[in-house]
C-alpha cells in the first residue's frame, strides 16, 4: 500500500520518529499555499525536483530552484511557499547527526543524492535503525556533507523602512524607484537610507535590488514562464539586459542554467 503524502508540513512530525533521518514527499495540493512560520527539533532540507519554493526566516528569503535544497537547522522558525508546478520532499535530520551548517544555507544536490532521498521518501518513517534504510541513510548523510553551498538568497530586515521598500518590490518588482526617491518617500537622507539598507542586508541597495531579481527570476523561470516575460516582469528595457544580470550572478545564462539542471 503506497504511503498518503501529508497535505502540509504541519502534516507530518519529524520529530515522533527516532531514526536519525526521515524523508517525506509533500502533496502537491500544498502548491501555492504559503504555510504558517514553524520549527521542530530536527533540521529540514527542502528539496526541489521541479518548480521552486521560497523559504522565509526571520533575516533571509531562501530559494529552492530545481536539483538544489535548502537546509534549515533545527529550532529555526520559518515558512515556505511552492510554485504551482513544485515537486518537493522534505528530508528531516536528527541533530548531530552529520556535519551540516549552523545557519540557513542552500545547497547543490548530486543526482546520487537526490535518488537516495526519493527512496528513502518512499520508506515508513518506523523503519529498523539498523536496517537496509538505516544504512543507506547513514551514506546519505556523508554525502550531504559535502554538498557545495550556494548563494541563492536574499537577505531581509524587521527594520520597517526596510520592510516597507521589501515589500513594495517583491509585489512589484519591476518597480524602479531609485534610492533617493525611496529617501524621500521615508523622510530621511539619501545618504543615511543607503546606510541603512547596507547596515542591515549587508548589501548595497543596487546589490540587493539585484539579488531580489534574481530570485523572482528564478522562481518564475523555474515555473516555466518565458524569459521575455519574466524580464518584462522585472521591468528590464530589454531581455537582453536581463540575461547579462542572470551570467553575471550565475555565470550562465538561463536557457544555459536549466539545461544544466535536467
Amino acid at each position: 500500500m503506497p504511503r498518503l503524502l501529508p497535505r502540509s508540513p504541519e502534516d507530518f512530525d519529524s520529530d515522533a520518529f527516532e531514526q536519525t533521518a526521515v524523508a517525506v514527499e509533500l502533496g502537491s495540493q500544498q502548491n501555492g499555499v504559503e504555510h504558517e512560520p514553524h520549527q521542530h527539533r530536527k533540521g529540514q532540507l527542502i528539496l526541489a525536483l521541479q518548480g521552486a519554493v521560497t523559504c522565509e526566516v526571520s533575516d533571509s528569503l531562501w530559494l529552492v530552484p530545481p536539483q538544489h535544497a535548502v537546509w534549515i537547522p533545527g529550532e529555526i522558525a520559518h515558512s515556505c511557499r511552492a510554485t504551482e508546478n513544485a515537486h518537493i520532499f522534505f528530508l528531516f535530520i536528527e541533530p548531530g547527526a552529520t556535519v551540516m551548517p549552523d545557519r540557513c544555507c542552500t545547497v547543490a544536490i548530486t543526482p546520487v543524492v537526490r535518488e537516495m532521498i526519493c527512496h528513502v521518501a518512499k520508506q515508513e518513517p518506523t523503519a529498523s535503525t539498523d536496517g537496509p534504510t538505516a544504512r543507506l541513510i547513514a551514506v546519505l548523510l556523508e554525502q550531504l556533507s559535502q554538498a557545495p553551498v550556494e548563494q541563492l538568497h536574499l537577505p531581509m530586515s524587521d527594520h520597517p523602512k526596510i520592510r516597507r521598500i521589501s515589500n513594495t518590490l517583491i509585489a512589484n518588482p519591476g518597480d524602479r524607484t531609485t534610492l533617493r526617491q525611496w529617501a524621500d518617500l521615508l523622510a530621511m537622507s539619501e545618504r543615511s537610507l543607503a546606510r541603512l539598507v547596507e547596515n542591515t542586508t549587508g548589501l548595497t541597495f543596487g546589490r540587493w535590488r539585484q539579488q531580489l531579481h534574481l530570485m523572482i527570476a528564478l522562481s518564475q523561470l523555474a515555473e516555466g514562464q518565458s524569459v521575455q516575460n519574466v524580464a518584462g516582469t522585472l521591468g528590464y528595457d530589454s531581455v537582453n539586459a536581463f540575461i547579462t544580470m542572470f551570467k553575471k550572478a550565475l555565470g550562465k545564462s538561463p536557457t544555459q542554467y536549466f539545461s544544466s539542471l535536467l
